[in-house]
């Protein structure tokens, strides 16, 4: 996720990151050379380029304009949902640490352990990666490690070994319960949040909505000089190019947003909040002197 102030009005015009431009790119220059090429027939041989009226290529526009704008709010709240259920295991995770201190020493560090184990597991199941993997390991025992490497759904394998723990110390009368009811109802809520983030994971935007607008997106700004050559003149090749950067980059952009967990640049911090979490709990067992949280790197928090 991009961290920064906001750019003044000189630099916004030439900031490159977080821009959805070099993305885009190829497709404004088709659409600009098009555009070229259509004037250069209108003015040499007009005969082979009868004039249409501009008036059904504005109406298209703003029709394809309402779609990306329902399209776009999809993938946002798509990315907003991803953040609100991180920021609910955070959430969790300070409860969980706060009603564990009536649990004998050993055991509230082992159930807060997992809790760690759980944040980072969750991260590499949503984005695999070899450093996440470490994280886990550093948290759990040898055995508890080789059951999380062998595991079809390692996040949910930890769930269950809180559950198993939380059960084993009901049994031995350790806690009652009333506390029981109250650890696990919070140990249930860390799985509804491992749920959320795989429903947003696996559900995409229905493929054939996207497909038909980005169809119809590029087909819309391919036809555009062709509707405006004779009004604008040599200059139809800025406004077609401008209109196609809309167009393109809102598709984009919500390509983007639709996939929160990824490692654009747009991405959630998902490594960043895993820290919080491994942090606040590392906090609450009383270390003292702990890192600080990761910084951004070039504007860039992951």
């Amino acid at each position: 996720m991009i961290i920064r102030d906001r750019p003044n009005f000189l630099k916004i015009f030439f900031l490159l990151q977080g821009s959805i431009v070099p993305k885009i790119l190829p497709q404004i220059l088709i659409v600009g050379v098009l555009s070229a090429l259509v004037m250069f027939v209108h003015f040499h041989w007009p005969h082979f380029l009868p004039i249409y009226d501009g008036g059904p290529f504005a109406l298209l526009g703003i029709a394809i304009s309402v779609f990306l704008s329902f399209r776009n709010s999809a993938c946002y709240e798509r990315w907003w949902e991803g953040r609100k259920q991180w920021g609910a295991l955070v959430h969790a995770s300070r409860n969980l640490a706060r009603q564990t201190a009536i649990l004998p020493p050993q055991d509230r560090q082992h159930l807060l352990n997992l809790a760690c184990a759980f944040s980072h597991a969750l991260v590499h199941h949503l984005r695999p990666g070899q450093e996440e993997a470490e994280k886990v390991s550093a948290f759990l025992s040898r055995e508890e490690t080789e059951l999380w490497q062998k595991s079809r759904f390692p996040p949910d394998l930890i769930v269950r070994l809180m559950g198993s723990k939380l059960a084993g110390l009901h049994r031995q009368g350790i806690i009652g319960d009333i506390p029981y009811q109250m650890l696990d109802r919070t140990i249930g809520d860390i799985a509804g949040v491992l749920a959320a983030c795989e429903r947003i994971r696996s559900t995409p935007i229905p493929f054939p909505y996207m497909l038909l607008l980005n169809r119809t997106a590029f087909l819309f700004c391919l036809c555009i000089p062709f509707g405006f050559a004779h009004t604008l003149g040599w200059a139809t090749p800025f406004p077609t190019m401008l209109i196609a950067y809309t167009f393109f980059g809102l598709d984009k952009v919500g390509d983007e947003l639709e996939d929160p967990f990824s490692m654009h640049d747009n991405g959630l911090p998902l490594s960043f909040l895993a820290k919080v979490i491994e942090l606040n709990i590392r906090e609450a067992l009383g270390e003292e002197n702990l890192p600080p949280l990761p910084a951004a790197q070039g504007y860039i928090l992951r």
